[in-house]
């Protein structure tokens, strides 16, 4: 959906001159770092990222040129962001609020879960900031939801021209299924999502993703990696992903392998457990229980063994030495499992800040904003 947001002929983005006026973001539900490293990795420069969970302290830190703040959204205000922000420069309010109460996964989550409304916190922080700029990401299952309805008639109050569309990660390059909600707001003008093709996204598998790291087996650790790590199996679950294929599911086992739930008719329901991946497609959209054999189709392609963290990482499209445990620390599969499944991948954080890189230079300079 759109406001004003068409094409206008973009020449290649490789075609760009880089504006005077810099982007300056602040990122809000930073996470990571994912959307950070994106758009840094497009030529914004990002000033703050604020995150409630204390663990994304210092892979945010140690990844990114941004500072850290610990904090919960609802509990800052406008006037303590300002300072982060330089004079002279134009200002980008991002973040992608916690996305679980509104995802297909979540069959509990409602109006009671706190994170339901931290996307109105979002809004009054726009409002209380008025940037020039503005971009969320989220599960698709959030623009059905009234509170989405209430954040875009909050821009709409404001000034803002915006567009908002459903995007199939794989299009630009994120070698997982994956689609996400993407909205972009301007006091400028009308703004868009770059295409796939104005992007220059080439379609990424499993192989070309993750086919060049060391093999291993269940519970082992790369001595050169320590993030290269994968989940020991029980004895029963090494039967069970033995006797599975690539593609292929928990139905393909004999009956002596199958777990009674999944006998049961309403078992018939959850094919997509206990798989293993296929080499020459993208991989299954990443959870942040992806390193289980058991939680979804994460099986390696031919390795007995489920997806190591960083392989799941490098699927988030994570650099491959990105670092998400500080070397004093032990690495702890469900913490870095729930950081790299509820990451924003770095790809989709550069679409969208070469996305509104693009948007900034069509409008010169010297853009004025529209209120």
């Amino acid at each position: 959906m759109s406001m004003g947001g068409g094409k206008r002929g973009r020449p290649r983005i490789a075609d760009r001159a880089t504006p005077r006026k810099k982007v300056y973001a602040i990122d809000l539900f930073c996470g990571a770092g994912g959307l950070t490293k994106g758009l840094e990795t497009a030529g914004l420069k990002v000033r703050l990222g604020i995150d409630i969970d204390r663990e994304c302290e210092y892979p945010y830190s140690q990844n990114t040129a941004a500072q850290f703040m610990h904090a919960s959204v609802d509990k800052v205000a406008g006037r303590n962001l300002e300072p982060y922000y330089r004079k002279n420069g134009i200002r980008l309010l991002a973040g992608c609020a916690p996305c679980q109460t509104f995802s297909s996964y979540n069959q509990k989550a409602d109006k009671n879960d706190r994170r339901w409304w931290l996307l109105l916190e979002f809004a009054r922080l726009v409002r209380e900031i008025d940037p020039e700029l503005v971009t969320m990401e989220n599960v698709p299952g959030l623009a059905e939801q009234d509170v989405f309805g209430s954040f875009i008639e909050s821009l709409e109050r404001q000034g803002y021209r915006y567009s908002y569309s459903i995007v199939d990660c794989v299009q630009y390059g994120v070698p997982q299924m994956r689609k996400r909600l993407v909205l972009l707001a301007s006091k400028y003008g009308p703004i868009s999502l770059l295409s796939p093709e104005e992007f220059g996204g080439q379609t990424k598998t499993v192989r070309m993703a993750i086919g060049h790291l060391r093999p291993l087996e269940a519970g082992q650790t790369d001595s050169r990696d320590r993030l290269h790590q994968t989940a020991a199996l029980s004895p029963l679950n090494m039967k069970r992903i033995k006797a599975s294929k690539a593609g292929g599911s928990w139905k393909d086992w004999n009956t002596n392998l199958i777990a009674d739930c999944h006998r049961r008719a309403t078992g018939e329901s959850y094919p997509g457990v206990y798989g293993r991946m296929r080499w020459d497609e993208p991989s299954p959209t990443m959870t942040t229980q992806f390193y289980g054999f058991g939680s979804g189709r994460f099986g390696h392609p031919e390795q007995d063994r489920a997806l190591s963290l960083r392989e799941g990482a490098i699927l988030q499209t994570f650099p491959d030495n990105y670092e998400f445990v500080s070397p004093e620390k032990t690495v702890k599969k469900t913490t870095v499992g729930r950081l790299i499944g509820n990451a924003v991948p770095v790809k989709l954080g550069e679409v969208i800040g070469k996305s509104i890189m693009e948007h900034v230079w069509s409008f010169g300079n010297k853009a004025r904003r529209v209120s």
